[in-house]
């Protein structure tokens, strides 16, 4: 017999959310269903921990948030499970190292209020990510040259830009000699012409974070179905024992055998979590 499906891992910008940056009513409706039928609910993102916190406690239940590409665990109420920080030592290097991307460069640390995000300039980032800048403009400060913020482990580095230039930049970035001290995950919308690069701790990822959630859940990987859209998607749909991948993602993401389904703006979500509900009445009904 199947085992149920007992936790819902769920990215947040292009998955739960659509176009509008909105959770669609039949996306929130299905996930308290499921909530409602003792399925666990985890959001998985790239953002930190206080930008998708208004978005998790929307769901109306108090739950796992992943952040930061699995570098901190914390429940909705505030209690930390984990965190994985990326070594002072090593965003000092990478971010001499990435000096000519220093005007798209952005550290962030896991403090409260001005100060948990720091860059050098605003100019080039509000080309690209300026929604993101306005929103977290409370918690910016300005810091020249950015390495004088390291004062303590960061959260992560991260570089913003066009594709292309991101492209330049991941390769200037594997040219240097401590890559084994980092992981690197990309996030991509080619429709607005953004990639950002996330600089984390070695071996840190949406994946690694979600399996030290589940082991500690007591949840097996075949009992977890994982839902995204992009590229730092990867880890957590490799783990999951039901991995979905909404029809938004590029046709590359579609190539892995993963079950696809409806557009961020169709809630597709909804759509995978409804199979979620009717597979575990199916294997009680059997």
């Amino acid at each position: 017999m199947k085992r149920p499906i007992r936790l819902i891992a769920i990215d947040i910008d292009g998955t739960l959310l659509n176009s509008k940056v909105e959770i669609s009513p039949a996306n929130l409706n299905a996930l308290r269903r499921a909530h409602a039928a003792d399925i666990e609910i985890a959001l998985v993102t790239g953002r930190r921990h206080r930008f998708a916190l208004p978005v998790a406690e929307s769901l109306g239940f108090d739950l796992c948030l992943i952040s930061s590409n699995g570098a901190v665990t914390r429940s909705t109420s505030g209690e930390r499970f984990h965190r994985d920080l990326l070594p002072k030592a090593t965003a000092i290097k990478l971010c001499q190292h990435m000096r000519q991307f220093r005007d798209h460069t952005v550290l962030t640390f896991d403090r409260e209020g001005i100060g948990a995000i720091v860059c050098e300039s605003h100019e080039h980032l509000y080309g690209v990510i300026q929604r993101w800048m306005e929103k977290n403009a409370p918690y910016i400060e300005y810091v020249s040259p950015i390495e004088k913020a390291l004062t303590e482990d960061p959260i992560q580095a991260m570089f913003c830009g066009p594709i292309e230039l991101m492209r330049r930049a991941q390769e200037h970035l594997f040219t240097c000699d401590f890559t084994a001290e980092f992981t690197l995950l990309r996030t991509q919308y080619a429709a607005r012409n953004l990639c950002i690069l996330d600089i984390l701790n070695a071996g840190c990822s949406k994946g690694h974070a979600l399996e030290r959630w589940s082991n500690y859940r007591g949840i097996d990987r075949s009992e977890v179905m994982a839902i995204g859209d992009n590229y730092n998607d990867i880890e957590m749909l490799d783990f999951a024992g039901h991995p979905v991948i909404m029809g938004n993602a590029s046709d590359d993401l579609k190539q892995n055998g993963w079950t696809v389904t409806l557009h961020n703006d169709e809630s597709g979500v909804a759509a995978a979590v409804e199979q979620a509900l009717e597979a575990n009445r199916e294997s009680v009904n059997a």
